[in-house]
């Protein structure tokens, strides 16, 4: 058997063993720019930016930044929805020499604190709207903040693209607490090019993840990391006769762009390919719908709750997707009936993928043609050697068709966690492979089929969510004694968190939108627990520790009766 049985599995001219290239991100702006300055790079609310439009106002905002103080060594957060001032700030602080520290709006209050004081976020990019601005005033009283720049959703997006040129000059002050966004690009554009080292060697992103304990870690993902996870995903579109064409594509843009999911996959990938990109801030199916049917959109990624909003759109089976030629999808595990639905519907097959933060997020890719499986995420991608190792001895590899770990090596991989380095080695193998805590098992043409996951990490519509955090909100309820979250299923979300709980001596029991209301300033939107359910006592093992597998179990067998019932 060969070392990397998936390589015959590849569709020419595609190759596992391709050269990967690496550079500083805002290269792939660059060369796209180049080639495709007059091409719309940017859609929005009825208006376009070309390139080259782009390009400009990057500089704008690159000099800007500068002003502010960015430089090498200077983190600055992204606090911001799918407008085009993300691209903007994106590539701006890059080209000033800055590390980017994404935030994501779905966040409470104490965990974004956490990674402004965590990541040592100096300046916040940030969006003047009722989802965000109460948050935002919060993180300046307790997070160190130096410096606000506030986007205007009406003034900025209303002069979109040429907003640079309604800002006052004088405005950014090197000291300024607060600044328009407006303001920070209004200048003419030049700015220092700093010295870049070893692609390898600097930090592009601070992106934070997590796990079912402790508090988010910061994956430290390097401008190699996400140069080759673009150029990895461009290498496996190429077929024969090509699918996708440089410079003629349009892809929507709806995952969020703090996600590194939308980052990668989606915007750097697309901007290599010089495709125009459709801002969505929100998932809306009408919206979604509307645009790949008026606009004869061609690309959309997406995760599974929205593939299964978009299959049960009324009247989506007599609708023309004869531009659509690519979908992908991510984040969670695609029901292998939505995929054969919106084949039906659509005439395309969704190429579903398998990553993690950690890994930019590369890691597998169903081929655009050719060989699939039903129930795979496919196989790896180019330069990237997958090993499926021993759970109980990580140093042992496992035969073929036998399950274990998902370990990754590669140039995607993250350099490791932001001032953990008791995290970053427990992550590696001695031999420098990412352990991912997915079990899965690998087949003889390479394909790999995720069965489980070692941790009690919940994924619901995508969005990894943490019992932990969920269950110390709730022990913050006066009437709690003791609570247990774990993972119910959930036709839409994928998987829905549950809280099991007992209450103390006299307390009277509570309904479910009471807790949630308990809960709102405590969990984000994605952790909001969807059930609830009264016990008088927790299962407990011998030592005491509350037994979620037992709860597990107990709900796997209602599911499981409740099926039985219906086809009865």
């Amino acid at each position: 058997m060969s070392a990397h049985p998936w390589e015959n599995s590849y569709p020419e001219p595609a190759r596992w063993d391709a050269p990967i290239e690496f550079s500083q991100v805002t290269k792939i702006l660059d060369v796209a720019v180049a080639k495709f300055a007059d091409r719309p790079a940017i859609y929005f609310m009825g208006m376009r930016a070309t390139y080259g439009q782009l390009h400009a106002l990057v500089a704008r905002a690159a000099a800007g930044f500068q002003k502010l103080g960015v430089k090498p060594g200077v983190h600055v957060g992204l606090y911001l929805p799918n407008t085009p001032h993300y691209p903007i700030a994106f590539f701006g602080i890059l080209a000033a020499g800055g590390t980017i520290v994404n935030y994501s709006p779905l966040d409470a209050i104490d965990v974004l604190a956490h990674k402004v004081h965590d990541s040592e976020t100096q300046i916040l990019v940030t969006l003047d709207v009722p989802q965000l601005a109460p948050q935002t005033a919060a993180m300046a009283k307790i997070a160190p903040l130096r410096t606000i720049v506030l986007a205007n959703s009406t003034t900025d997006l209303g002069a979109f693209p040429l907003f640079a040129n309604v800002g006052d000059p004088g405005a950014a002050e090197p000291d300024a607490t607060r600044i328009d966004f407006a303001d920070l690009l209004a200048n003419d554009g030049s700015y220092v090019k700093h010295p870049f080292g070893d692609p390898a060697e600097e930090i592009a992103v601070v992106q934070y993840t997590g796990g079912t304990t402790g508090l988010p870690k910061g994956a430290l993902l390097t401008h190699a990391n996400l140069t080759a996870a673009t150029n990895q995903y461009y290498e496996t579109t190429k077929v024969t006769p090509p699918l996708l064409l440089e410079g003629t594509e349009r892809t929507i843009l709806v995952l969020p762009l703090f996600h590194i999911y939308a980052l990668t996959s989606v915007m750097l990938l697309s901007i290599k390919y010089g495709s125009e990109l459709s801002l969505h801030p929100r998932f809306d199916a009408a919206a979604i719908v509307n645009d790949l049917i008026k606009n004869k959109t061609s690309i959309f990624y997406g995760v599974p709750t929205m593939y299964t909003a978009l299959v049960n759109y009324p009247g989506i089976g007599e609708m023309d997707f004869s531009a659509l030629k690519y979908c992908a999808s991510g984040g969670a595990p695609l029901p292998v009936e939505i995929i054969h639905k919106f084949r039906e519907l659509t005439g395309i097959s969704i190429s579903e993928g398998w990553g993690m933060t950690e890994t930019s997020p590369s890691g597998t890719f169903s081929p655009v043609r050719g060989a699939r499986k039903d129930g795979s995420c496919g196989i790896p991608v180019p330069r990237c050697d997958i090993r499926i190792i021993s759970i109980a001895d990580p140093s042992k590899t496992m035969p073929i068709g036998e399950r274990g770990e998902i370990a990754i090596k590669g140039p995607n991989v993250m350099k490791g966690y932001w001032k953990n380095a008791d995290a970053t080695a427990e992550s590696f193998t001695p031999d420098g492979y990412f352990r991912t805590g997915d079990v899965a098992f690998m087949d003889e043409d390479g394909f790999i089929f995720i069965v489980d996951r070692i941790k009690d990490m919940l994924l619901c519509g995508g969005f990894n969510v943490y019992p932990r955090n969920i269950e110390e909100a709730i022990y913050t309820h006066p009437s709690v004694s003791e609570v247990c979250v774990i993972a119910v299923k959930d036709e839409y979300r994928g998987e829905t968190p549950k809280a099991f709980v007992v209450l103390k001596v006299g307390a009277k029991e509570f309904t479910l939108d009471e807790l949630k209301e308990f809960l709102k300033d405590k969990l984000g939107k994605h952790e909001m627990v969807a059930q609830l359910e009264f016990r008088e006592t927790l299962p407990k093992t011998a030592v005491g520790k509350l037994q979620k597998t037992v709860l597990i179990a107990e709900e796997a067998a209602k599911a499981s009766a409740s099926t039985t019932g219906i086809g009865a």
